[in-house]
């Protein structure tokens, strides 16, 4: 396993889970996840995600902030994708990079005798 130091920073990591810490942010999240790289209309991922109106628009200010979506206007209409992939993949990463780096080997520290 792989235990060197992670290059997400501990501020940024807490602030972008911070983010994810609404049941609402997170089925948007997943909404748009689930939608790929093309993303969706805002109307639709309201439709989708059952979040709507000046609700919707708060969480994705959040979302967008912790750079986990992004908004572009595409004429009259604002797309909401879910950004850069490697963002959340930075997050698993920072979580799973030590993992189990403090698990003792089984053999140290039993005595048979």
């Amino acid at each position: 396993m792989d235990h060197s130091p992670n290059p997400l920073p501990v501020e940024k990591a807490a602030s972008t889970f911070a983010a994810l810490g609404s049941e609402q942010r997170l089925s948007v999240l997943r909404t748009l996840v689930r939608a790929g790289p093309d993303g969706l209309t805002i109307g639709i991922l309201g439709k989708r995600s059952g979040i709507t109106g000046s609700t919707l628009t708060h969480h994705m200010k959040i979302l967008s902030a912790a750079g986990l979506v992004s908004q572009v206007r595409a004429g009259r209409q604002i797309i909401c994708i879910a950004a850069d992939y490697s963002e959340m993949q930075a997050l698993a990463a920072y979580l799973l990079s030590e993992c189990c780096a403090d698990v003792e080997d089984q053999s140290e520290g039993h005595n048979n005798g």
